[in-house]
């Protein structure tokens, strides 16, 4: 009897691949315990990374629909970032996943 994958598997693969690049899981997380958007020097302060690698997550978040860009109507310059109510639903997975990892910091991984 043939069985046919969950087309749902590839998807799940395509998020986690997504998520696990550099920086990618931090950048969702401090915009979500940021609640209100972060502008590109906060998320690379904050992030600890080189803004090519934070200008290239963002980029490819904002594609997947996990991130969302804006210009403030008070600034012709800046440009603020903010997770979408899409991540915002992963957030407790998130949360989940940091604690494991901070519960069993004595494994290795």
């Amino acid at each position: 009897m043939e069985q046919k994958c969950n087309p749902t598997y590839a998807r799940v693969d395509e998020l986690l691949s997504l998520l696990t690049k550099s920086k990618s899981l931090h950048i969702l997380m401090v915009l979500d315990r940021m609640k209100n958007p972060a502008r590109f020097s906060e998320l690379k302060k904050s992030v600890d990374s080189s803004s090519t690698t934070i200008a290239r997550r963002l980029n490819e978040l904002e594609r997947h629909d996990l991130v969302s860009r804006t210009q403030p109507t008070n600034s012709r310059h800046a440009i603020e970032y903010s997770i979408t109510e899409a991540a915002k639903s992963l957030s407790p997975i998130f949360q989940t996943l940091f604690d494991w990892v901070d519960e069993h910091s004595h494994l290795p991984i």
